[in-house]
């Protein structure tokens, strides 16, 4: 049976919450530090910008006002894994191998489960933007498929050179409409985004053969995107382990993105026989008690997926706080301490 670590969440001070995603006062609510659950459920946190902030002379703080290592304070309020993306050539050097592979260790060493994302591009990957790495720009498709591999071989074995061991990859971030564009571009050419994902899983079982891979796609409650893109994989003889969702939504309508999102997650279980994961999700930081609700709502729903496939819900950098890079969806407040929100991970 499960373990379950039971956590007392002490709020000493009223959360004020204001609507105004630029940032606001209000006293900080005390999360009370507990050891992460020792159960399989992922409760993660992606941390891409931490080095970078850090580099800024950003500081992070528990409920007591002391200054502390990031990874280890959200390991005290929760949180079991560690999303870190990967860009092939970035400009400023940031996520690219060298530097995820240095946080990569840092939460190996802090007793954290790893997730690697890859992009592959020089910088975001997305829904609206799939852009190849400069200098992958003017190969033909045959090339970039080799690139591909090759770039999962190199990172995935400096991980292990590290023995950092990641449980599970991504290939490829939010690619609702496939990667490497227009090559690789689901819309018009399925088959080929297909070769991509299988270029990408066979590069990532040379290297981890026990890592699962996951192929994700944002708007979690969205099924009918879900179907339309793994039914075409699945015609397309894509190989891949689990379903990757992101969720971001608004106080008005977290409940029922939530209802519509187990719905999308227990369909993808039964129609392709896939587990899934939640790899990505996100509220306004100064509405900590409805991000709060929502999370402890998602992992509820994430845990009672159709035959347990439900592996865990991860929450899109957290600790990015004081409108940093103008991201106003994370948990901490502008002290730089964890928000009430991060109290769903206790639980």
């Amino acid at each position: 049976m499960k373990k379950i670590i039971l956590y007392t969440l002490i709020c000493l001070a009223t959360l004020s919450c204001s609507k105004n995603s630029s940032g606001g006062g209000g006293t900080t609510p005390v999360v009370t530090p507990v050891t992460p659950a020792t159960d399989s459920f992922v409760k993660g946190a992606d941390i891409g910008w931490l080095t970078q902030m850090e580099a800024a002379g950003i500081k992070f703080y528990n409920n007591a006002g002391t200054a502390q290592e990031c990874i280890t304070l959200l390991k005290s309020v929760g949180v079991n894994t560690i999303r870190l993306r990967v860009w092939v050539n970035p400009a400023d050097g940031y996520n690219n191998m060298a530097d995820m592979v240095a946080k990569a260790v840092r939460a190996k060493n802090a007793g954290m489960r790893i997730l690697i994302d890859f992009h592959y591009s020089d910088t975001w990957a997305d829904p609206g933007k799939q852009t190849k790495p400069a200098a992958w720009a003017t190969q033909d498709f045959a090339t970039i498929k080799t690139s591909l591999a090759t770039h999962t071989t190199a990172v995935l074995t400096a991980l292990k050179n590290n023995n950092v061991l990641p449980e599970w990859v991504q290939v490829g971030n939010e690619t609702n409409d496939g990667m490497l564009w227009p090559d690789g571009r689901a819309s018009t050419n399925m088959a080929n985004f297909a070769q991509l994902v299988n270029a990408g899983y066979n590069a990532v079982k040379d290297v981890f053969p026990t890592a699962k891979v996951i192929i994700h796609i944002s708007n979690g409650w969205d099924n009918s995107l879900f179907r339309w893109m793994f039914d075409g994989l699945k015609t397309n003889g894509a190989k891949y382990d689990v379903i990757g969702l992101s969720i971001y939504p608004t106080a008005a309508n977290w409940a029922t993105y939530n209802t519509q999102c187990l719905t999308n997650m227990n369909d993808m279980v039964s129609r392709y026989n896939k587990e899934v994961m939640i790899v990505e999700a996100g509220m306004p930081w100064d509405d900590a008690a409805n991000t709060n609700a929502f999370l402890t709502d998602l992992i509820a729903k994430t845990k009672s997926v159709t035959g347990n496939k439900g592996l865990g819900v991860l929450y899109w950098e957290p600790e990015a706080y004081n409108n940093w890079q103008g991201y106003t969806l994370g948990a901490f407040d502008n002290s730089g301490k964890p928000t009430i929100a991060m109290g769903a991970f206790s639980k």
